[in-house]
């Protein structure tokens, strides 16, 4: 879940920064002057939009894409103690041993 999130945050803030890039052309010509004097805080805010935008990725996706996981998993655990559920033959093998 945290790679999902990583990659969907990688993707996002590479396409604010195409955005970025195609709305900013006038500046092309200074380019040296503002990464020589200002690379520090523009890797700063990449830096610190990348965690935002990682942390919400995260919890979007705890939100919608686990709901009830708990219940779930409850549902499952009854069913295995109450011996309905057929268990895999590799884990009747770890239990043996």
């Amino acid at each position: 879940m945290i790679a999902n999130a990583l990659f969907a945050a990688a993707i996002l803030v590479m396409a604010v920064l195409f955005l970025l890039a195609g709305n900013l052309r006038f500046l092309v010509p200074y380019r040296y002057l503002i990464f020589h004097h200002y690379a520090p805080a523009i890797g700063l805010y990449l830096g610190v939009l990348f965690l935002n935008v990682s942390a919400l990725v995260f919890t979007l996706g705890r939100r919608f894409f686990l709901k009830d996981t708990g219940r779930k998993l409850a549902h499952f655990d009854r069913e295995l103690n109450a011996g309905e559920t057929p268990m895999p033959a590799q884990l009747d093998r770890e239990e043996s041993n």
